[in-house]
């Protein structure tokens, strides 16, 4: 599996309380005409915690259905208990996808023994490719490096999002597992430093309002033209920036909402974004160019 480029980390629509569909289906072209490598539907920024189960499944099929082998689909299945991440892999698998992103499970903060065990079940039972998502800042345990390298020895186990905020990790797994696993960067504005240590791409969560900006960033440095890839970094670095003013899908949402892409509407615990930081949001995006 070639796994390079921009993935996107799909927001959910919603619309009077209720998942929007027509506007997802909208989204997907968007990505897909941008350039993207991939789609992640269903991770933290498509407020996966708060879908019901039967919603979480009808995002990935209609993401899969919509993109019709244009890209890949790594379908975010992941959960705090094995079981069920299992379950839900497998049908995402059914439904056709290429991958699934496991997030590190939340709360109950295993060990890395668990850790250890948990991936390897999804990996040998869920019937995807499996992308790691280190993020211990959202599930609050890391995935350690040594735990990595023994994850990386399983075939299943392809790829690792990094979005703990550390460049020096891939260096570290890079280190320890060579070529036997992907590093992908989970944070956008880390892209290009991740990259020049030996990351193949982002899961960004920018390229869900500019996805043509952020494959051309990506592809530019693959290509070696760092002049560009920087150039398009230092355009945009102020919204990668401010697209965590508040927690992450907030701020995200509220600026494609700006750009007239979707309706600003989540489901609590999470709200709109205060307006002081809607007004340092919006100002951020007219300095990028991004809506007038």
């Amino acid at each position: 599996m070639n796994i390079q480029g921009v993935y996107t980390a799909l927001v959910t629509p919603m619309r009077n309380g209720e998942v929007d569909y027509d506007t997802l289906r909208n989204l997907v072209e968007m990505q897909i005409a941008g350039g993207v490598a991939g789609i992640v539907p269903v991770g933290t920024t498509g407020e996966s915690p708060t879908l019901t189960y039967e919603e979480h499944a009808k995002v990935i099929e209609t993401v899969i259905e919509t993109a019709n082998k244009r890209c890949q689909i790594i379908a975010g299945t992941g959960a705090n208990c094995t079981r069920e991440a299992i379950e839900m892999t497998q049908a995402a698998a059914a439904d056709g996808a290429d991958g699934t992103l496991q997030v590190t499970p939340y709360y109950n903060k295993p060990t890395q023994e668990g850790l250890y065990r948990h991936f390897s079940e999804v990996a040998d039972k869920g019937g995807l490719p499996v992308f790691l998502y280190n993020v211990p800042g959202r599930s609050g345990v890391a995935i350690a490096e040594s735990t990595v390298a023994r994850l990386a020895k399983n075939a299943n186990v392809v790829a690792i999002k990094e979005a703990a905020g550390s460049v020096d990790r891939v260096s570290a797994i890079k280190d320890l597992c060579g070529d036997d696993i992907t590093v992908l960067s989970g944070d956008d504005s880390l892209t290009l430093p991740m990259m020049s240590v030996g990351a193949t791409g982002i899961i960004s969560v920018a390229s869900n309002i500019i996805p043509a900006e952020m494959s051309q960033m990506v592809a530019a440095f693959l290509q070696g033209d760092l002049a560009t890839a920087q150039k398009l970094h230092a355009k945009y670095y102020a919204f990668f920036r401010d697209q965590f003013i508040e927690t992450n899908p907030i701020p995200i949402k509220a600026a494609m909402a700006m750009a007239g892409l979707i309706r600003e509407e989540y489901r609590l615990p999470l709200c709109e974004l205060s307006a002081a930081s809607r007004e340092k949001l919006a100002n951020t995006m007219r300095g990028c160019g991004m809506i007038n």
